[in-house]
């Protein structure tokens, strides 16, 4: 993109002040904790909070210093009980960086039933909601959270509309947010459209750029994993890529982009080496390379082993790629992933399990030839999709993204939206990396699909066997069943 569109890219396409402020009143009304929420007072809050409480801050250390940081997955409904499982987490878990899951009916903006579900746990005496209720709660209830821990706390969810999530948990204390108007709509919602998530998204991030220029830095993190099933990296690239810009146009400033582990060793390492730097360079071309970029690896997310003890194979074998890989911070699986909620037990153990892990890999690094010819790949697969968008878009991010969905450019595997062209087929080469089965209308040069189409029939003349959409099943289900690669049995 030449140098001259990166002027444009953010007063044309940043939403204006006043009616941005007109919105929030709609926003905030739309439950009753919204009338706790002021600017200022977040503004004040934010600054009076220790530097060991605020996200960007540990981001950045860690990134100084190539540390690998550590996060859980965790949310319950009662603030009491959250509280505590997030202080075990802390204590036992030896978490670096925290979590706040929210529930479900929060992340669908269902409030009401949010409601029924605090009281029904206080009536039962059991956790009768899948996350922590944000919204309902309010901001004092939340602040304890903030107050009662040493660590600072990230808000995950998986919300197409997270305006008013944003705006309680920003004056809350919170200092990082995840989510983005792709990443939270493709893999989550069916009948949501594009545009309405990206604005609503936007809105997201105009927020958090209004903190930005109190001086007060809001870390956002893009969802990287989509539907955690086989997503070549190109894909999950190609998406950290455009929300970042999209939040950088808003006036976002610190980000973090991931990916989700695929399992093949050198993929995976090639692949968060190639997020970072690529982020950083789009960035830098549309003027935003002031903002501060780190990274994250979402271990295994895909179906795991009801045996404990593989288990921690899998939680480990994510480890040792976050190690190699030197990303910022790593989110953590538990050995109990297989069977429903964990106790904060196995929890706060596949953290111990992964800290030592990193602690023994901290010093050692991979360099070879198969690293670098898989970096090369990944690099040229993502800029061929990303340059295909910005030029569709004529400027606006926001309409090219649009545009190439309604043409497959873009195309998320496995996932539920109707706005998904969902032809895109990914299977693993006959060393286990993710590759194209078939590409649908995905922009890939002709030697990138000559590529996948030699790596494919490769193993389908290993296995004696047709190249078939039977290797995709096989290689879903294939960790869960104690291999990587789908072999036929």
């Amino acid at each position: 993109m030449p140098e001259s569109n990166a002027s444009k890219i953010q007063p044309e396409n940043q939403i204006p002040l006043e009616p941005f402020m007109i919105e929030r009143r709609e926003v905030l009304s739309a439950w009753k904790t919204g009338a706790e929420v002021d600017l200022e007072d977040g503004f004040a809050y934010h600054r009076q909070l220790e530097q060991s409480k605020k996200f960007p801050v540990k981001l950045s250390a860690a990134k100084a210093s190539s540390t690998t940081l550590i996060q859980p997955r965790a949310g319950v409904p009662l603030i009491s009980d959250h509280i505590k499982l997030l202080t075990y987490l802390q204590n036992e878990g030896e978490a670096d960086l925290l979590p706040t899951t929210i529930d479900s009916y929060t992340r669908q903006n269902r409030y009401r039933e949010a409601q029924n579900g605090i009281e029904e746990s206080l009536r039962s005496g059991r956790a009768m909601l899948n996350g922590y209720p944000a919204v309902n709660h309010g901001v004092e209830t939340n602040r304890q959270i903030i107050e009662s821990l040493d660590l600072p706390v990230q808000i995950r969810h998986g919300t197409p509309d997270a305006r008013l999530l944003a705006e309680i948990c920003y004056v809350s204390g919170f200092t990082s947010f995840e989510g983005g108007g792709i990443s939270y709509n493709i893999p989550y919602a069916k009948n949501v459209s594009l545009e309405k998530t990206i604005r609503d998204w936007q809105y997201v991030d105009r927020l958090t750029g209004l903190y930005q220029e109190a001086g007060i830095t809001i870390n956002r993190e893009p969802y990287g994993p989509l539907t955690g099933t086989l997503v070549p990296p190109c894909i999950s690239h190609s998406v950290a890529i455009l929300e970042s810009l999209l939040a950088a146009e808003q006036g976002v400033r610190n980000l973090t982009v991931g990916y989700g582990q695929c399992g093949n060793l050198i993929q995976d390492v090639a692949a968060m080496n190639v997020l970072s730097k690529l982020t950083e360079e789009y960035m830098a071309k549309f003027g935003f390379g002031d903002a501060d970029i780190t990274t994250v690896l979402h271990q295994w997310m895909g179906g795991f082993p009801q045996d404990e003890a593989k288990a921690y194979a899998v939680i480990c074998w994510g480890s040792a790629v976050a190690a190699l890989a030197k990303v910022t911070k790593v989110i953590v699986k538990t050995p109990q992933e297989a069977v429903g909620v964990p106790t904060m037990e196995a929890n706060a153990s596949g953290l111990r399990a992964t800290k030592q892990m990193i602690t023994m890999l901290h010093d050692q690094s991979i360099n070879t030839k198969s690293l670098d010819s898989e970096k090369e790949i990944i690099e040229a697969e993502t800029r061929c999709i990303v340059d295909k968008v910005i030029e569709i878009g004529e400027g606006n991010i926001a309409a090219g993204v649009v545009r190439a969905f309604q043409a497959g450019y873009l195309d998320i595997p496995f996932a539920p939206s109707k706005y998904n062209a969902g032809k895109l087929l990914p299977a693993r080469d006959n060393q286990g990396a993710v590759r194209i089965f078939h590409p649908g209308a995905i922009p890939l040069s002709k030697d990138l699909l000559e590529f996948h189409k030699e790596k494919i029939i490769e193993r389908a003349a290993f296995e004696k066997r047709q190249a078939s959409f039977q290797m995709v099943i096989d290689d879903v289900y294939a960790i869960s069943k104690g291999r990587l690669v789908g072999r036929p049995r």
